[in-house]
């Protein structure tokens, strides 16, 4: 992004960021045996318990390569029989986690909250295969400042791993409590069918710059359709997408501008409720999937959605190979959290934060400007 495109966005108070090691620290899951698994075999209680980290024969690996502990001494026999109470601790060796960017631009700041600008491609929390290459542990190496409550910032919502733009993070406990209310009091509202799109009222608005695909007839839409979680192979808790018997969600999309040349419409979004993967899910049921988004298509569903071939191999450290099929913090679509109005948590003040736009999700009009001041 040029310096000229910043201009157009809030100031950059600070750039800050960590390059990442080649491998992370490894992880360590604890468990204590419980009445009901006492007396049962250490590789039946990791199968059984932890089925959806690893196969049978991933866990049988892990422990004959000594990474179980049972009361603190490494145990490499899976029959061994389990005792009530007894601590077992699964250590996950380290490994090198994808490539992620790293830097972050501090766009607001103050003594309870800080507003970053979120790469596209960098995680918000751990999760996956991302557990150190995140903006969580970038925030933990910058620490606090004087006069923060909390140790370190911590995010009060999230992006998409493909999203870019701002993020907000409460850096005292009074403002991570009200700040998490202001994004459930904007959700509680569509839960309750009210489809007032106005921001009177509200704490807090989030203004999202997005390329569609296909010429977008209409110059405003309201989308309104329920997103729920379905079974989907690699996602634990369930893929979110268009569902009837899904939760509430309200997304407003306005025409910025139609590419009739590359059949792409620039839109702005602006979203009351914050359900997973919302926008990209509303514009791809109206029929207009986000331009490069490799999972959702026309409906707000899955491009594949056919069962694949049960896979009973396992990867290099034990854990299920990953599915062939798109998963949802695949990056490749183009989304921006571009403003931000909110009433401050402390002071009821109003800030308005804006992150500057990446060239692909400028306006003509936006990018001649940008080009004029170079």
């Amino acid at each position: 992004m040029s310096s000229s495109a910043e201009n157009e966005g809030s100031p950059i108070l600070e750039t800050f960021g960590v390059k990442w090691p080649d491998f992370n620290g490894g992880l360590t899951y604890a468990d204590t045996v419980k009445p009901n698994t006492s007396g049962c075999t250490l590789i039946s209680f990791y199968s059984t318990k932890h089925s959806s980290s690893a196969p049978f024969q991933g866990w049988l690996q892990r422990i004959q390569n000594g990474q179980i502990t049972i009361d603190g001494q490494i145990e490499t026999n899976p029959d061994t029989i389990l005792r009530e109470d007894s601590e077992l601790v699964y250590h996950r060796v380290p490994w090198k986690e994808p490539d992620a960017p790293y830097l972050l631009d501090v766009l607001y700041e103050d003594n309870h909250l800080v507003a970053l600008n979120k790469p596209s491609g960098l995680q918000v929390l751990p999760g996956g295969l991302f557990r150190q290459r995140t903006v969580l542990t970038q925030l933990q190496w910058r620490g606090g400042k004087s006069g923060d409550q909390e140790p370190h910032p911590v995010p009060v919502h999230r992006l998409g791993r493909g999203t870019s733009g701002i993020l907000l993070c409460a850096k005292s406990k009074l403002a991570k409590t009200r700040l998490s209310a202001y994004f459930a009091d904007g959700t509680a509202v569509v839960h309750e069918k009210n489809t007032n799109t106005e921001r009177n009222g509200r704490k807090i608005s989030k203004l999202y710059r997005a390329l569609a695909t296909g010429i977008i007839e209409k110059d405003e839409v309201v989308i309104s359709q329920p997103i729920g979680a379905m079974p989907y192979a690699g996602v634990a808790k369930g893929l979110y997408m268009a569902s009837s018997s899904g939760k509430p969600a309200l997304s407003k999309v306005k025409v910025l501008e139609r590419d009739v040349q590359r059949n792409r419409s620039l839109v702005q979004v602006e979203i009351q409720s914050g359900r997973p993967h919302q926008i990209r899910i509303h514009i791809s049921f109206i029929g207009h999937p986000l331009a490069g988004d490799p999972l959702y298509a026309s409906g707000g569903v899955p491009i594949s959605f056919d069962s694949e071939p049960v896979d009973d191999s396992h990867a290099k450290d034990g854990g299920y190979q990953r599915p062939m099929r798109p998963l949802p913090g695949d990056c490749g679509y183009f989304l921006h959290a571009h403003q931000l109005v909110l009433h401050h948590p402390t002071t009821n003040e109003v800030i308005q934060i804006t992150a500057p736009l990446p060239y692909v999700l400028q306006s003509q009009e936006e990018a001649c400007k940008v080009k004029q001041t170079q």
